[in-house]
């Protein structure tokens, strides 16, 4: 019996593909995110982004090297995932220390405790955001102006989110949302170069539509409906769709093939409910932004929706009570 079956946790790719062919996909469809963030925040978000990929990489390769004492698979990508979609979703001019922490929540407690990847039950990038955001939240809701054109090392803007639930008067154009030249983290200014990153991943068959599509639609009927019932600038889908951490989180962290349903049934449900407490968390909660809370929480509703969306093996019986 020389060939053995070799029985891996997720994520399962099959046919051709391969977990670092398509970590590394991701990567490129990150790239135009991570052109914007150059061009508005120039030095200070390459800075980050490369900190923040070391950071990560180098908890994960000593962990697993020393504390785990088994190979380190830092290789994969994944890792090097979690440290650009961490720096993406901080303020270029966090303190380097907090994001030092940041990462090693992520990958010490938030993945490698769980066993490593396949086995981490939250986005190990979106819970290290939110560990810092409880934890610094002076520092983390402190966004530079974007450098358009000129440096601006020392001024500092409010978010389109922020604006529109204290100041809408102050709210900017939809292109300039769209586009991405307001205040907010490194990587969800432009919300076209995250499409462009979408289409990428579409076009690759890295991912499926139907958990990105699901959130924003989602969002884009609730809002939608309240907005006919109320017209004010807080319901307007549009702003919803192009401001905040939306088409980051829907497009590269609820996708996560890790922390995701694994039916299509199943990650529409899963997408549907991160689109609708968003919205909840955005209008009636107590942060501006909710697209993080609404990811982690529908990661920890993952197993049940598996359970509940797999088909049933064929001839499989049955039990009732």
């Amino acid at each position: 019996m020389n060939n053995k079956l070799i029985v891996s946790p997720s994520p399962h790719v099959h046919s051709g593909d391969s977990i670092e062919k398509n970590m590394y996909g991701v990567l490129i469809a990150l790239m135009p995110a991570f052109l914007v963030a150059l061009y508005l925040f120039r030095i200070d978000a390459l800075k980050i982004t490369a900190l923040s990929i070391l950071f990560c990489v180098v908890s994960e390769y000593l962990i697993a090297r020393f504390i785990m004492k088994r190979e380190p698979s830092v290789l994969d990508g994944s890792a090097i995932i979690t440290g650009v979609l961490l720096a993406f979703n901080v303020p270029s001019n966090l303190p380097v220390w907090i994001l030092a922490l940041g990462a090693l929540f992520s990958i010490g407690v938030v993945k490698m405790s769980f066993g490593g990847l396949g086995n981490n039950i939250f986005n190990p990038a979106i819970a290290g955001r939110i560990f810092l955001l409880i934890s610094f939240p002076a520092q983390m809701t402190t966004w530079p102006t974007p450098a358009v054109g000129v440096a601006t090392d020392a001024t500092t803007s409010a978010t389109v989110l922020s604006n529109l639930r204290f100041q809408p008067e102050a709210l900017p154009a939809l292109k300039e949302m769209f586009l991405g030249f307001e205040g907010g983290s490194i990587g969800e200014m432009s919300a076209l170069a995250l499409l462009l990153g979408l289409a990428y991943l579409l076009w690759k068959k890295i991912i499926t539509w139907h958990i990105p599509v699901s959130i924003l639609l989602s969002v884009a009927i609730f809002t939608g409906i309240l907005y006919a019932f109320d017209p004010v600038p807080m319901n307007n889908p549009l702003i919803h769709l192009f401001s905040g951490g939306l088409m980051l989180g829907a497009v590269f962290m609820a996708t996560d093939y890790v922390t995701s349903p694994m039916t299509r049934s199943g990650m529409l449900i899963y997408g549907t409910g991160i689109g609708l407490i968003t919205v909840c968390i955005r209008l009636w909660g107590a942060y501006p932004e909710g697209v993080s809370f609404a990811i982690l929480l529908m990661n920890a509703f993952t197993p049940l929706i598996n359970n509940y969306t797999t088909p049933k093996r064929f001839g499989e019986v049955v039990k009732n009570g």
